[in-house]
């Protein structure tokens, strides 16, 4: 399994704190390459896969406060 990144994120970049591959999509769970990574929330230090779960995410306050099926 490639190693996940730890990332700090900040409003038009972020900073690698750790080494890795990926991160992990805060809604989905799903591995995102750290050379896709287009969408996050720096207020909430948490990575989204796309526009969707990233608006979701962001309009609950947060992936934590999102329903999960």
């Amino acid at each position: 399994m490639s190693p996940i990144a730890e990332l700090h994120y900040d409003a038009s970049d972020f900073d690698v704190i750790r080494p890795g591959t990926h991160v992990v999509c805060a809604v989905s769970g799903e591995p995102i390459p750290l050379d896709r990574l287009k969408y996050w929330s720096a207020e909430f230090q948490e990575a989204y896969r796309g526009a969707h779960e990233a608006t979701a995410a962001i309009l609950a306050g947060g992936a934590k406060n999102l329903k999960k099926d």
